[in-house]
């Protein structure tokens, strides 16, 4: 069946919501608005999680709903439900009416239509069998007890959803999009002597299981996380203290989401409160950085092939070579700031509210080989794996935990080292870069980004890159 067809089907056949009538109390709710649309969604989703050699959980839901929301200057009204029928949409059509002011608006012009689709319509839960994916777990608990005898925990899991939705607006434009999501995640404790350490690894996107987990795949996953639990088993204390810290390629990515991202999401801009604020067109760091958010990588975790609001997703370049060059936008933003959506308006579920927010936000590669980048620290910090992290978006200052980390001295990798933290200042980090790696990397996808307590999938890279000077946190003197 044709994808929008597919989507068609489940909302307006298998729900048995009337299209005309569900048409006409969304152009009645949306009149006189400058903008708005209603959201349906259908989601369902799957895990199975396997922990000390037996399946401690298994779980499936389904859920489904619509959300309908109206604006009118900054003003949103937002209503929704989980009943798909017309009568709850007729209350919520009611509700959100309560923005409009007597002098009306202008309603905003539809997004642009694509036919891009960026992955696959199957459902992964229908791609493996419930005993398929039992065994898959149990396999990965006994291949990573027989690599090492110092294994003495290990934990795995397998996620997946399958997500819907349709999103209407006044005059009866529509757009449809069917979102598959994968995960597997492993972690493995090792033991020696009285110390215990542990290392993880996790990777997903948006396909299906069949050609995601594979025995080459789940293999490399408990080999990393072995690999990083033996590495911190042999791990000393962190030094503190203002140093050099080379940071590497691939997930080390997510300080410049938490650390620079955030900070360059329309709303924070518009409003203000974000360290970036009115310094378009000025530099925010040093030459050669240069920051993208793209959606429009094919089966990537955070990628859509059209956002929450039916924009197509797109290539936005943050930071050019230092520059300030734009934001991240969803459609009220940029209304609101006279500049074009950029694909980037994301919402949890139906039952949220539409923000603007990354999807796969990288620094693109330099020309220094890594190995050069590392020779050239005396003595430092190479951080290679992130644990949690935050940042105050008003001021810039963020705190992240470094899970694997290691010495450098004269120029060369030295110890493992536990307990590091990195302390900074994201705009002024940004300019204390001064080698930029050639080896880009993306995230394995496995990135979930927190914002005014939604959770959506995104996806985040960068090459190795040295920051010349900041703060790190340990416990021992540098």
């Amino acid at each position: 069946m044709p994808h929008d067809a597919q989507v068609t089907a489940l909302f307006f056949d298998r729900a048995g919501l009337d299209r005309a009538r569900v048409g006409a109390l969304v152009d009645d709710a949306l009149a006189g608005c400058d903008d708005g649309a209603l959201f349906l969604e259908y989601r369902q989703s799957e895990g199975f999680s396997l922990d000390d050699g037996r399946i401690r959980s298994a779980s499936f839901d389904t859920a489904q709903g619509f959300g309908l929301h109206a604006e009118q200057g900054e003003t949103v009204g937002f209503a929704h439900a989980t009943l798909l029928d017309d009568q709850a949409i007729a209350r919520a059509a009611d509700t959100v009416k309560a923005v409009r002011t007597g002098s009306g608006g202008t309603l905003a012009l539809p997004p642009q239509r694509t036919n891009r689709h960026l992955y696959t319509d199957a459902n992964p839960i229908e791609g493996l069998g419930m005993d398929r994916k039992v065994s898959i777990l149990s396999a990965i608990d006994a291949y990573a007890r027989a690599k090492d005898p110092r294994v003495a925990q290990v934990m795995a899991s397998l996620s997946a959803s399958w997500q819907a939705v349709y999103i209407l607006r006044p005059g009866g434009e529509a757009v449809a999009d069917i979102r598959p999501l994968v995960r597997m995640n492993v972690a493995v404790v090792t033991k020696q002597g009285e110390r215990m350490e542990s290392g993880s690894y996790g990777c997903g996107g948006r396909m299906g299981y069949e050609s995601f987990v594979t025995e080459e795949r789940w293999q490399a996953a408990v080999d990393e996380a072995l690999r990083q639990a033996l590495v911190n088993l042999e791990s000393i204390d962190a030094p503190a203290g203002e140093m050099p810290v080379v940071l590497g390629s691939g997930w080390p990515g997510v300080m410049l989401h938490e650390a620079v991202g955030h900070g360059l999401e329309g709303d924070f801009n518009r409003k203000k409160t974000s360290a970036f604020s009115g310094r378009l067109g000025d530099r925010v760091a040093a030459p050669g950085v240069t920051v993208v958010d793209d959606g429009t990588l094919a089966d990537r975790r955070g990628s859509l092939s059209v956002d929450d609001e039916g924009t197509p997703t797109s290539r936005t370049v943050l930071i050019e070579d230092g520059i300030l060059k734009g934001y991240m936008q969803d459609r009220m933003n940029a209304r609101l700031m006279g500049v074009a959506p950029t694909g980037n308006g994301r919402r949890e579920s139906h039952a949220h509210p539409v923000l603007p927010r990354m999807t796969n936000t990288t620094m693109e590669a330099g020309d220094k080989d890594p190995a050069e980048i590392i020779q050239s620290v005396k003595k430092g910090l190479y951080a290679v794996n992130f644990g949690g992290g935050q940042v105050d978006i008003t001021s810039g200052k963020f705190v992240f935990s470094a899970s694997e980390a290691y010495l450098i001295e004269d120029g060369k990798i030295g110890p493992a080292v536990k307990g590091a933290t990195l302390i900074g200042h994201g705009p002024e980090a940004m300019t204390r870069v001064s080698m930029i790696g050639n080896d880009l990397a993306l995230d394995p996808g496995i990135g979930t980004c927190g914002k005014e307590g939604q959770g959506v999938p995104v996806g985040v890279g960068q090459p190795t890159m040295l920051i010349d000077r900041l703060t790190v946190g340990g416990t021992s003197a540098a």
